[in-house]
C-alpha cells in the first residue's frame, strides 16, 4: 500500500493520498483548509489517479477543500449522516464565535456526489478495503478508516481527530461529547493489534501499542488508571 500525506492549511490538517501502489487509482482521506494545490502536487508527483474523497468528520479544518478537489475529477466524497450538514454550515459547527472568524475567508457547500458512510461498512474503492467505524465523541458523525494487514506491511488506522499520538481530540464544540469519546476510543481503537499505525488528522504518526502503553485517555479507557488524564486534547 501507498500512502502520501501533508499537513494543510491553518491548523496544519493532515491530508492523505491512499492508493495500492503509486502510478495507481487513489482515495483522498481529508482534503481539508488550503489542502487543494497539495492533493494536485501529490497526484502529479506519483502519478496517482483519484477515484473518491473519504471524510473523517465535518469540521472545516478537514473538509474546506473538498468541492474543488471532487469537483476537479467529478468524484464522491463520503460522510457520516451525521456531519453532513457541516459541508453547508460550517459554523454551526463550530459555534458562531469561533465560526464567525472563518466565514469571511472560506468558500463553503457540498460536492455534487455525496455519500453515506455507515458503522463497519467496508467501501471498496482504488483497490482498497476501507472498514468504517462510527467513532462519535469529537463530532457526532466521526468515523475512523481502518486497511487490514498485507504482507510485510501493518494495518493502518485513519484515525480522524479521535485519537493522536498523546492525546484525543477536543469534545466541546456543537456535537462533542467526552463520555461518547471515550467510548469510541474502547471500543475502536482498543480491540486493534499493537502495530496497527495510526495516522491521525493532526500530529505525528504513531502506533496502537505505542498509545495503549502511554496515552493518558487510552489507559483511563481500559482501566489502567483512575486518574483524571493529563493531555490537553487536541484538533479544531
Amino acid at each position: 500500500m501507498f500512502i502520501a500525506g501533508f499537513p494543510a492549511g491553518a491548523w496544519g490538517t493532515n491530508c492523505y493520498l491512499v492508493a495500492p501502489a503509486a502510478g495507481e487509482e487513489c482515495v483522498i482521506v481529508d482534503p481539508g483548509h488550503q489542502a487543494a494545490a497539495g492533493v494536485e502536487e501529490a497526484v502529479r508527483e506519483h502519478g496517482l489517479k483519484p477515484v473518491a474523497v473519504v471524510l473523517t468528520h465535518g469540521h472545516i479544518d478537514h473538509v474546506a477543500s473538498v468541492v474543488p478537489v471532487c469537483g476537479a475529477r467529478g468524484i464522491p466524497a463520503w460522510i457520516h449522516p451525521e456531519d453532513r450538514y457541516m459541508l453547508a454550515d460550517p459554523e454551526k459547527a463550530l459555534g458562531r464565535a469561533l465560526g464567525a472568524q472563518l466565514m469571511g475567508e472560506l468558500t463553503v457547500g457540498e460536492p455534487d456526489d455525496v455519500r453515506t458512510l455507515t458503522d463497519g461498512s467496508v467501501l471498496e474503492l482504488a483497490g482498497l478495503r476501507l472498514t468504517v467505524d462510527h467513532a462519535p465523541g469529537h463530532t457526532g458523525g466521526s468515523v475512523t478508516f481502518r486497511t487490514p494487514a498485507a504482507p510485510e506491511l501493518p494495518p493502518v488506522l485513519f484515525s480522524g481527530d479521535l485519537l493522536f499520538a498523546g492525546s484525543v481530540g477536543r469534545s466541546d464544540l456543537p456535537g462533542g461529547d467526552p463520555d461518547a469519546l471515550l467510548r469510541s476510543l474502547a471500543r475502536v481503537c482498543l480491540p486493534l493489534q499493537d502495530e496497527t499505525v495510526v495516522l491521525s488528522g493532526h500530529g505525528p504518526q504513531t502506533t496502537i501499542g505505542r498509545e495503549r502503553a502511554s496515552n493518558p485517555y487510552l489507559l483511563q479507557v481500559a482501566g489502567a488508571t483512575s486518574a483524571e488524564p493529563g493531555a490537553p486534547r487536541r484538533g479544531l
